[in-house]
């Protein structure tokens, strides 16, 4: 992948809008991009959500954990059962784990490498460029 994010490998934090879940993830960040698919515009109340992926074995709740709910067949996603704000997305028999830009407090070195679902983008906001060399919806 073609990407201005640097490989960065020292644990990071997170947490939510609440503070009832908090976590730490090690690891390569791999394939930050925004989503616009109508779940992700609806969940977020937003035209899109911001993801990033890091390897699920580097993931450690530090205090709480999600809630899940299934949005596609082989897909669920994560929401802190006290805010509802929206944690992460792990699909079936992933080694990675998508969190949110927001959960990570929107670092300056995530950068979005595409962006996913541009057929149900709103036409007001202009896309982000696809700087990614590999496939994706």
């Amino acid at each position: 992948m073609t990407s201005p994010t640097p490989a960065v490998t020292a644990p990071r934090s997170g947490a939510y809008r609440c503070g009832a879940i908090r976590f730490t993830v090690a690891g390569e960040p791999d394939y930050p991009h925004t989503c616009s698919c109508r779940d992700c515009q609806s969940l977020s109340g937003g035209p899109m959500m911001g993801w990033v992926s890091f390897p699920l074995d580097g993931l450690a709740w530090s205090s709480g954990e999600p809630s899940w709910h299934c949005t596609w067949p082989d897909s669920k996603r994560g929401f802190c059962p006290s805010c509802g704000s929206q944690v992460c997305a792990l699909d079936d028999g992933a080694t990675t784990i998508a969190l949110t830009f927001s959960a990570l407090g929107n670092p300056p070195d995530l950068v979005p490498v595409n962006q996913s679902f541009r057929e149900t983008a709103v036409p007001w906001l202009p896309q982000v460029p696809d700087t990614c060399d590999r496939p994706h919806t």
